[in-house]
């Protein structure tokens, strides 16, 4: 499902495939394919793969394809793997891990899934 809202563009701090979830890069405008829920979430990549240094546009709100790195079931919050893919974030969190939103829809590793996106912060509890 894919009913994109806000799409912005920014500039590839490395190389970022299709459908993986982002974040900040080292400058203001930069983004970079996401490695792990530690850092701000910023969006999905869309269906273009991006080089180094390349334009990649980023789906910021709405509901946005993503590829699925594990077992997935709809509403389950989602965070990034090593390499951008979606994952559920275990709840309750082990360390304060940012989410990109929920699953609209179950799915299993190398599926592309959908991703409400609704970016925000799990924190660690006391």
């Amino acid at each position: 499902m894919n009913i994109t809202g806000l799409t912005t563009a920014f500039r590839a701090g490395a190389a970022i495939l299709a459908r993986r979830i982002l974040t900040d890069g080292t400058a203001d405008g930069v983004a970079i394919q996401a490695a792990d829920g530690s850092a701000r979430l910023l969006g999905v990549s869309t269906d273009i793969d991006s080089d180094s240094g390349e334009v990649v546009d980023a789906v910021r709100t709405g509901l946005a394809p993503v590829l699925y790195g594990g077992t997935i079931t709809r509403g389950d919050p989602l965070t990034a793997d090593s390499t951008g893919r979606a994952i559920a974030a275990t709840l309750p969190v082990a360390a304060d891990t940012y989410i990109i939103g929920f699953a609209e829809v179950s799915g299993v590793v190398g599926d592309i899934g959908s991703v409400q996106i609704a970016p925000g912060l799990l924190a660690l509890s006391a």
